[in-house]
């Protein structure tokens, strides 16, 4: 009942839900992410977090993966790791037990995570593709404030309480 809210809300006949996608050959849209979380490096390179964050989530030991480069010049992530996981790959690998802060800096740990990044790499340019990583010594969590009661993640939270990790990524 609102000629003028409804007009707004539609743009060359499609309605605006905030979702990014394309078609595929066949005319299939597939959404590949939402306008809010769209990233813009410094260099213009317009980057769609959700498919380069799940790629490297269906890494075994990585719990999130968070990508930020708003207004940078390239695209580092921010990784924690699943603590259940951790366990049974760090058996499997020969090692002992290790805390979350153990195995952020351990190198077999960053390996991993690594190639984990690598696979996502290779789906995307070089402009999109994430360029440095840093493995986080927490666990992301509802009590935390960085997931929703669903178990979504709380981006902005993440960025805002781990800004000056983001920053190092920067530094040489």
């Amino acid at each position: 009942n609102n000629p003028e809210a409804t007009a707004d809300a539609f743009h060359d006949g499609w309605f605006r839900t905030g979702d990014i996608g394309s078609f595929d050959s066949e005319g299939f849209l597939t959404v590949t992410g939402r306008k809010k979380e769209l990233i813009v490096t410094a260099g213009g390179k317009n980057v769609s977090p959700g498919p380069l964050e799940e790629m490297v989530r269906a890494g075994r030991i990585v719990a999130q993966c968070v990508l930020v480069g708003e207004n940078r010049p390239f695209i580092p992530a921010m990784v924690s790791l699943d603590p259940e996981e951790l366990v049974l790959w760090a058996k499997a690998q020969g090692l002992g037990p290790m805390s979350l802060a153990e195995a952020a800096a351990n190198p077999q740990v960053i390996q991993e995570v690594q190639s984990y990044l690598d696979l996502a790499n290779s789906t995307v340019s070089k402009a999109e593709s994430i360029r440095k990583f840093v493995v986080l010594p927490v666990e992301f969590t509802e009590e935390s404030g960085h997931l929703t009661s669903t178990l979504k993640l709380k981006r902005h939270d993440v960025l805002r309480d781990f800004a000056q990790r983001a920053d190092e990524l920067y530094q040489r």
